[in-house]
């Protein structure tokens, strides 16, 4: 007599159990920050310049912006938000020597609004190398436009 194998029933199963963990691993996992490269335009002082422009994704919860040269000293920095709002909670601006400035911000910018002119620490040149900021982005189905302005 012979028994029945349930090898293929088992061959189901791990199949199943491993598509399971690998999509409980894909949900879990944070997703990587966008990162943007900027090069920031030269003018005036006390003028606002554009640093870059990222598209926050309600699926996302941190943008990066990586600031490259020569118009890359401000003192000041504010965020425009258009298509949708955005709740920005935190942000922290990296320098060219390394030193990151963490500042607390917790803004809810509307669709169309700005936020606070966020003053930089430090004296003398702040040579900015990255802005990474952490949002809430409150677009259901639109992605919020983020410009970010520099003031020398």
């Amino acid at each position: 007599m012979r028994h029945k194998t349930t090898e293929p029933n088992n061959t189901v199963r791990r199949t199943a159990l491993c598509f399971a963990v690998v999509a409980l691993a894909l949900a879990s996992a944070s997703p990587a920050p966008a990162q943007k490269i900027a090069s920031p335009r030269g003018g005036a002082p006390g003028a606002w310049r554009l640093i870059g422009t990222v598209e926050a994704d309600r699926k996302a919860d941190h943008d990066t912006i990586v600031v490259k040269g020569p118009f890359d000293d401000f003192r000041k920095v504010k965020f425009k938000v258009t298509n949708a709002g955005l709740n920005l909670d935190h942000l922290v601006i990296t320098y060219d020597n390394g030193t990151p400035d963490n500042i607390e911000t917790r803004e809810n910018i509307p669709e169309g609004g700005e936020s606070r002119q966020i003053d930089l620490r430090g004296a003398g040149k702040r040579s900015i190398r990255r802005i990474d900021f952490w949002y809430d982005s409150k677009g259901l189905l639109k992605r919020a436009h983020v410009t970010v302005f520099g003031m020398k």
